[in-house]
C-alpha cells in the first residue's frame, strides 16, 4: 500500500520526520514543503477572498507563517493573528521570512487554524479556545492545518468543549488517527493530504482503498469460487439478508442451515434443514457465518459451539459475539473474523478481560487474545488483525445507520472469505463494497436496497 495511505501516531510521525532529517532534510525545509503544499489548498478554497492565519508558538505555527507568505506572494489579502511568540528556531525563521501584516483579530473570507497541530496533549487555555472560536465564527470558511486545534491526535478526542467545525482539514506528511476517528472526524470537513516525503513506517495503520476484485476464471465453478454456509437461528430475516448480500460478494454457492424453510427465502437460495452437525460435515464448505438472527437461548449457544468446533474459516456476527467466550476458541486454528458494533465490542472487551479507554490499543489486544480479525464497525470502522495490522475505513454514508445493514456487511465479509481472501483482506474488501453500495443506493435506503446496489459496487472493483 502506498506511503500516502498510512496513518501515523504522534510518536510515529515524529520518528518519520527525524528519519527525513537524518537523511539530509532540515526542520526548515520540511516546514517549507508542508507550508507550500497547504498554501496550494488554501489558495483554491479562498477564491480571491481575504485570509486570516492563526499562528501558534510551535512548528504548526511555523507552517502558518509559510502559508501566509505564499498566499501573500500570490496576491491574496492576508493577515496573521499570533497570540504567542514563536518558540522554535524553525518557527522563528518562518516568521522572519513573512513580510505581511499582523492583526489582533481577523474577519472575512477564510480562517486558517495553525495554532496547535498533532502534538497537542493538553486543553487549550480559555483565552486561546475563545480566540479560535471567535475567529471561526467571524469567517465564512474554516481550514485546519494538520488538525483542528484542541484535538488529541491519537484518540480523536476533543481536549476542549465547544470547539468549532471546519470545512477543510489539511494533513501534513501523513494521516493522523484523529482524521478518521469519532468524534473528531465529524469536525474535519473535507480532508486533504500534503506529501512531504514520508516513507513507509513499520506498524502504521493504513486506509482501506478500493480493492481490485478479479472476475471468475474461465474454468471456475461454484465450489472453486467457494461454498459459504450461513447458520440461521430463530429470527430468519437477518440470516436472509446475510445470504442475499453474500450472493453478491463473490462466493459461488450460498447455503443456509436452518431448522425449517423460511417463507422469505429467494428461489436461488439452497436451504439445508438437516441436523446441524450433519450439515456442517460437508467437506466442500469453504467458510461459515453464524450470528445474524441467532438469538441468545440454549439452542443458539449449541449452534455457535457446533460451528466453532468445525474449525473452518468463520465469521461471527451479532448474537454470536454476545455468546462468545474465550474458552470456546481454545482449540481453533482456522481463521476467524469478529464483526462487532460498539455495544458488542464493549461486551467482547469484558469477556476477554480488556479494560480502559484506549480503543485502538484494546482492538489490538482483542485481536491478539482471540486470534481473530476484528472488524469494529460504526461511524468510524477499524479492522485489527492478530499480527498488529490495522486498517481504517473512510466514512461511509450515515444512511447505513439502520437495522439490517450489519447483516449485509456480515454476509459480504463471509462471502469474500469463502472466495479465498485472507481474513484481513476479506473484511477490508467487504467494508469498501458496503460503503460504495451505500453511496450508490442514495438516501433513505433499506437493507434490501443496499443489497441491490452491491452488484454496482462490485463492478467498480473489476
Amino acid at each position: 500500500m502506498a506511503a500516502i495511505d498510512q496513518v501515523l501516531s504522534v510518536a510515529q510521525m515524529r520518528a518519520a520526520e527525524q528519519s527525513l532529517i537524518d537523511g539530509g532534510e532540515t526542520v526548515e525545509s520540511l516546514m517549507d514543503c508542508a507550508g507550500k503544499g497547504a498554501a496550494e489548498w488554501v489558495w483554491r478554497v479562498a477564491g480571491g477572498r481575504s485570509v486570516t492565519v492563526l499562528c501558534g508558538p510551535g512548528n504548526n505555527g511555523g507552517d502558518g507563517y509559510v502559508i501566509a507568505r505564499e498566499l501573500l506572494r500570490r496576491g491574496l489579502p492576508v493577515s496573521i493573528v499570533a497570540p504567542l511568540e514563536p518558540a522554535t528556531d524553525a518557527a522563528r525563521a518562518a516568521r522572519a521570512a513573512y513580510h505581511g501584516p499582523f492583526a489582533e483579530m481577523g474577519k472575512g473570507g477564510v480562517f486558517v487554524d495553525c495554532l496547535f497541530g498533532s502534538g497537542l496533549g493538553r486543553p487549550l487555555s480559555d483565552e486561546l479556545a475563545a480566540l479560535v472560536c471567535r475567529l471561526a465564527e467571524d469567517h465564512a470558511t474554516r481550514v485546519a492545518i494538520d488538525l483542528p486545534s484542541g484535538i488529541e491526535s491519537d484518540s480523536g478526542q476533543p481536549l476542549n468543549d465547544g470547539l468549532p467545525d471546519y470545512d477543510l482539514t489539511i494533513s501534513l506528511g501523513a494521516w493522523k488517527y484523529a482524521h478518521w476517528l469519532m468524534p473528531a472526524m465529524q469536525a474535519m470537513g473535507e480532508r486533504r493530504l500534503v506529501d512531504i516525503g514520508i516513507g513507509r513506517v513499520a506498524d502504521a495503520g493504513t486506509m482501506i482503498r478500493r480493492p481490485h476484485l478479479p472476475t471468475p476464471a474461465r474454468d471456475a465453478h461454484k465450489y472453486t469460487r467457494g461454498l459459504l454456509a450461513i447458520v440461521g437461528g430463530a429470527m430468519p430475516g437477518a440470516a436472509m439478508l446475510a445470504c442475499r448480500a453474500a450472493a453478491h460478494g463473490g462466493a459461488g454457492y450460498i447455503k443456509l442451515f436452518a431448522d425449517h424453510h423460511p417463507q422469505c427465502a429467494p428461489d436461488e437460495l439452497v436451504i439445508d434443514t438437516s441436523p446441524l452437525e450433519h450439515a456442517l460435515a460437508d467437506r466442500r464448505i469453504a467458510a461459515l457465518l453464524v450470528g445474524p438472527g441467532l438469538t441468545r437461548d440454549d439452542a443458539a449457544q449449541h449452534r455457535l459451539s457446533a460451528v466453532l468446533a468445525r474449525d473452518l474459516p468463520t465469521v461471527l456476527d451479532a448474537d454470536a459475539l454476545v455468546l462468545l467466550r474465550p474458552a470456546m476458541l481454545a482449540a481453533r486454528t482456522a481463521p476467524l473474523i469478529l464483526t462487532p458494533h460498539s455495544g458488542e465490542l464493549a461486551q467482547l472487551f469484558s469477556a476477554f478481560g480488556i479494560e480502559g479507554e484506549d480503543r485502538i490499543g484494546h482492538l489490538h489486544e482483542l485481536a491478539r487474545k482471540s486470534g481473530a480479525v476484528v472488524a469494529a464497525k460504526g461511524p468510524d470502522t477499524l479492522v485489527a488483525a492478530p499480527d498488529g495490522e490495522l486498517r481504517i475505513a473512510r466514512p461511509a454514508p450515515s444512511w447505513l445507520s439502520t437495522a439490517g445493514t450489519g447483516d449485509v456487511l456480515a454476509g459480504l465479509i463471509a462471502s469474500r472469505l469463502a472466495n479465498g481472501a485472507a481474513p484481513v483482506d476479506a473484511a477490508a474488501q467487504a467494508i469498501w463494497l458496503h460503503g460504495e453500495a451505500a453511496h450508490q443506493a442514495g438516501p433513505v435506503f433499506t437493507p434490501s436496497d443496499l443489497v441491490r446496489s452491491l452488484a454496482g459496487a462490485y463492478a467498480a472493483c473489476l
